[in-house]
């Protein structure tokens, strides 16, 4: 079975090189920084011109929680709907109430702009109370996907109940792993040959093209915001291509 490989791309020039370099489907997201919000319909409508692999966007209004106001996910739903009609070919996105359980009265309104579009729930999840019941909800909501670390800081640490899924609901919904995830962790997850799909952001920074910096104002408390910006790195992108390769062969 093949093991698909997403990377989230928080530019256009990533979403480019990702799709060059060999990566099956593209999360568009904006504000790397937040974690990931919903992308501008120019980004999304110029990477469909030009690449040929899926691309999936984020629905997330603002960085911050996942309890949104009623505001708020209208505000989502019309995003959807206005991303659909650019070509979106499917979503991710997310709610929890107060008390840390999805909320999905809010994830059923959203997906009725959805329409037949696959969806991603995203790590929302990691944070969510109580993980099992997440799951249960999640797939009565109808989502295709679970983006998750293991209900921890990254996928080292959530390596076993990452396992633990796999082998107990994949058949259910595709648990997908995400989250600082490296190319080693490719064998371990598919261990019991369930692995499905794999996000990695392959992530990298490339020096500024301007040759001019002011030498007093600054518009980031980060001192290399205007010095670097961000994209994906070739390398890193083959060794999660090799070891895909390498289990599919086992």
């Amino acid at each position: 079975m093949y093991i698909l490989l997403e990377a989230p791309v928080f530019t256009v020039e990533a979403g480019l090189k990702a799709a060059e370099y060999g990566v099956d489907r593209l999360e568009l997201c904006s504000d790397f920084g937040e974690g990931g919000e919903t992308p501008s319909a120019g980004a999304l409508a110029f990477l469909k011109e030009k690449v040929q692999i899926p691309v999936f966007v984020m629905i997330r209004p603002r960085g911050g929680d996942f309890v949104y106001s009623p505001e708020e996910l209208y505000v989502m739903r019309k995003d959807i709907a206005f991303l659909k009609s650019h070509g979106a070919d499917g979503f991710v996105f997310g709610a929890l109430d107060k008390n840390g359980h999805v909320d999905k009265e809010a994830c059923k309104y959203l997906m009725h702009a959805v329409e037949d579009s696959p969806c991603t729930f995203h790590r929302a999840f990691d944070i969510s109370k109580d993980k099992d019941k997440a799951i249960e909800d999640i797939i009565s909501c109808g989502f295709q996907r679970i983006l998750t670390s293991g209900g921890e800081n990254d996928v080292s640490k959530g390596m076993t109940k990452i396992r633990k899924w796999l082998d107990q609901v994949s058949n259910q919904i595709i648990i997908m792993p995400g989250g600082g995830l490296k190319s080693a962790h490719i064998t371990d997850l598919n261990n019991f040959g369930k692995l499905k799909e794999v996000h990695a952001s392959c992530k990298a920074f490339r020096p500024t093209e301007s040759n001019y910096s002011h030498p007093s104002v600054s518009l980031s408390n980060d001192p290399n915001a205007f010095k670097q910006v961000l994209t994906i790195d070739k390398s890193l992108v083959n060794e999660f291509l090799t070891e895909i390769k390498n289990n599919q062969a086992k």
